[in-house]
């Protein structure tokens, strides 16, 4: 994945977007050339930017010891002092003990008379034992908001009333990225305090606007949270949800245009959406306060002068490049929190426990795993997923190596502890540099048995009717690129199919692929930002296959969740692809073009999970990955967005709208553009 977001001083950003022809360093139409007959690419991306992509430091030897601007670091007084600052905060972090705060769990909250009214509110709170009070703005007092329950076709009105005050609650800084001399030490986004940067003016100034985006919900695009239908303190922000949809754990988050990445690390982070209908109440799954949410996000935390926690939140942006532009890796932290605590404890009884999954981070991936006393994983049999994003599985599926959540996919967990009686347990991140420490939480298992009674069924979602290649041969097809970082920003096109253009490759704007039978077919750039005509229209009731391709090439790279707004999808293929074709290169005029200068290629089928052939709005797009996915837009018609689920990513404007409309009111409007010789 591309982890990055950018920000440029006004001469970077001249300089950067001379001769790209729209905002944001791309034209609509690939018709761009490179300078001259021989095309001058781009050079070899730095190695600090591998390593800020998520590739682990040690498969980039390159990158020890050097600085954002690609120098070693200083020697001398001022080494001394950066590894004295470093030390520090690794300290300070390996010094907060895990495990000593409960589990805090939501309460639940039920509409009357089909309305529920929400408060966005400042509270203070603590996030662990040993740290001061945080202040925070947060959905109804908590660092995690309610849990709202409703039923599958009862519609409930939601009035999100903003009645949040204060100064923007997180102090925000940019620092140059210095690599680690010592292996055992850890990176700095792993490390806590500002490392000398200095508060960011910017977003102190910050207002209290916020939006809410119910994510999942099959609702209309008045309702769905509209980016930039943010409110201010004193408004209140009107939504109906229909729940017509089945069973299914959705979130509710801040969407503010610009700000999401800002707005959910200042606490309006998440709170779950539970839609039950009498399918989920007949399989008898454990419930009540055997059903929990387990919502996962990483923070990082201040420190005064003396190197001690004071309390604040910390956005601390670390800066991988600086020419042609600044850089700066999206938002990780050293602290893993589990519903707004860090590193917590839950006690359980030994039988069966049904947990709800959540990744709310901003950018990081989770591969959850439960080990035992001896750190083995438990036995399949023993944890099982009974369903995903939007609904219950078809059947429950055995987790044999962890269950992988990128940010804003779910997992509806099964876990039966009696098979671990008396034992601590703990709940980790098995990925690679996983924050401070790889723990999430304990369980602490009781000795005593308890008869619960259940058995996981053999069939969970009846109801479910998997969509095949053969099934939607022939529906409309949908290509969404995401292009690699370096020399320009990461970014979504839009692309539509073309003849093959005559003359030579590349061409920005302009890629070809060849498909696993040898075929070759050529797309297009149509749209790249958030402003361009919206180019993707629905019919209401269509079936669609949208296909995602990533060029990044960085293997270790974090993978992008790709979303989509007010619709539920089935993946249907995952390829890899040699994506060595693509290339960034000069423009004549300046700026830089990205284009194919030979097809990319097929290179190997890839796998799906279980869940991922499953009801999902999220869907994982690793480095050289082609994903296809089967959507049926059969909710309300309206404007909605796609776009990377990473939040500096999607604002930094990897996010489109598209529109679904009735067939009919799309046939009229098809003729009005005939006529008028374009269209609105």
């Amino acid at each position: 994945m591309n982890p990055f977001a950018f920000s440029r001083t006004k001469l970077a950003r001249r300089r950067f977007l001379a001769g790209a022809g729209a905002v944001g360093g791309a034209a609509l139409v690939g018709s761009s050339v490179p300078t001259g007959n021989n095309p001058v690419f781009a050079p070899p991306r730095p190695d600090m930017m591998t390593v800020a992509l998520g590739t682990p430091l040690d498969q980039v030897p390159g990158a020890r010891g050097v600085t954002q601007a690609g120098h070693h670091h200083a020697t001398g007084a001022s080494r001394t002092t950066q590894a004295a600052q470093a030390a520090r905060a690794a300290k300070a972090a390996k010094d907060l003990k895990p495990f000593v705060d409960r589990l805090p769990v939501p309460p639940v909250l039920r509409g009357r008379g089909g309305e529920l009214t929400v408060t966005m509110r400042q509270a203070r709170v603590r996030l662990h034992r040993d740290l001061p009070h945080t202040r925070l703005w947060t959905y109804e007092g908590g660092h995690l908001g309610p849990t709202i329950e409703a039923r599958r076709g009862r519609k409930l009105r939601i009035a999100w009333e903003n009645e949040l005050r204060g100064d923007f609650p997180v102090v925000a800084v940019r620092v140059p990225f210095v690599a680690p001399e010592d292996p055992d030490d850890p990176l700095m986004w792993d490390r806590p305090g500002r490392e000398g940067g200095s508060p960011r003016k910017d977003v102190a100034a910050l207002p209290p606007w916020a939006v809410v985006h119910l994510h999942g919900a099959v609702t209309g695009g008045g309702n769905d949270g509209w980016a930039e239908n943010a409110v201010l303190p004193g408004a209140a922000q009107l939504a109906e949800y229909p729940n017509q949809q089945r069973a299914c754990g959705l979130w509710y988050h801040d969407h503010a245009m610009h700000i999401t990445h800002l707005n959910v690390v200042s606490g309006l982070v998440a709170g779950s959406y539970w839609i039950r209908d009498e399918e989920e109440a007949a399989l008898g799954l454990p419930s009540g306060d055997h059903e929990i949410p387990l919502v996962f996000f990483d923070r990082n935390l201040d420190l005064d002068g003396e190197g001690e926690f004071n309390g604040d939140l910390l956005y601390k942006g670390i800066v991988v490049a600086d020419d042609p532009y600044e850089l700066t890796r999206p938002y990780t932290g050293p602290f893993n929190l589990v519903n707004g605590v860090i590193w917590p404890h839950l006690d359980v009884d030994a039988r069966w426990y049904r947990f709800r999954a959540l990744n709310a981070s901003n950018n990081r991936p989770y591969l959850l795993k439960i080990l035992d006393e001896d750190g083995k994983s438990l036995p399949p049999e023993a944890f099982l997923q009974v369903g995903t994003d939007a609904g219950l599985l078809p059947k429950p599926a055995r987790i044999t190596d962890g269950i992988s959540l990128t940010p804003g996919e779910r997992a509806d967990l099964l876990v039966d502890f009696s098979r671990v009686r008396g034992q601590r347990l703990r709940l980790v991140n098995a990925m690679p540099e996983p924050g401070a420490r790889p723990d999430l939480m304990q369980f602490r298992v009781a000795s005593r048995a308890v008869g619960d009674g259940f058995t996981p069924p053999k069939v969970a979602a009846r109801s479910f009717r998997p969509l095949t290649e053969e099934k939607v041969k022939g529906t409309k097809e949908r290509l969404v690129v995401v292009t690699p970082i370096y020399p320009k920003d990461a970014e979504l096109w839009e692309m539509e199919e073309v003849e093959a253009p005559k003359g030579k490759l590349p061409i920005d704007g302009i890629v070809q692929v060849e498909d696993a039978k040898g075929k070759v077919r050529t797309f297009k750039r149509v749209a790249v930002n958030f402003q361009d005509p919206v180019r993707f229209q629905v019919a209401a009731g269509d079936t669609e296959r949208w296909t995602f391709l990533s060029l990044e090439k960085s293997e270790g790279a974090y993978p992008h969740p790709m979303h989509l707004h007010s619709v539920a999808f089935q993946g249907l293929s995952r390829d890899v692809y040699d994506t060595s074709g693509f290339e960034a290169f000069e423009l004549d005029g300046g700026g830089w073009g990205m284009g194919t200068k030979k097809p990319i290629k097929f290179k190997k089928k890839g796998s799906l999970t279980p869940a991922e052939k499953g009801p999902k709005d999220v869907i994982s797009l690793s480095p050289n990955e082609m994903v296809t996915v089967a959507a049926e837009f059969d909710g309300p018609a309206g404007r909605f967005m796609h776009h990377c689920h990473i939040y500096e990513h999607e604002d930094m404007m990897m996010m489109r709208p598209f529109l679904v409309q009735p067939k009919a009111v799309l046939d009229i409007a098809a003729q009005h553009a005939g006529e008028h010789g374009g269209h609105h």
